[in-house]
């Protein structure tokens, strides 16, 4: 299962709020094959990607967009280069 991550502070912001809606709406298009979870970026897994800005949006270990709502448009491909 891929997983799509969404660091963002709690409670969400408007951007980070966002940037989940649009990471599930690309999610939508691999039934079963990909799951996003929000993160908080002040937790523990956050550390990895040395937060700046958010929201932050990984793909596998993958940093699609930092600082910005990325589009479920911008996310497919990448979600595809991931499941091969």
């Amino acid at each position: 299962m891929l997983q799509i991550k969404v660091f963002g502070t709690t409670p969400p912001c408007a951007n980070c709020k966002r940037a989940e809606q649009q990471a599930l709406k690309a999610a939508e298009q691999f039934p079963g094959q990909v799951e996003v979870i929000h993160l908080d970026a002040l937790g523990p897994e956050a550390e990895a990607y040395g937060i700046i800005s958010i929201p932050l949006v990984v793909v596998g270990d993958e940093v699609a967009g930092r600082g910005k709502v990325i589009p479920a448009a911008q996310l497919v491909p990448i979600i595809q280069k991931h499941l091969g």
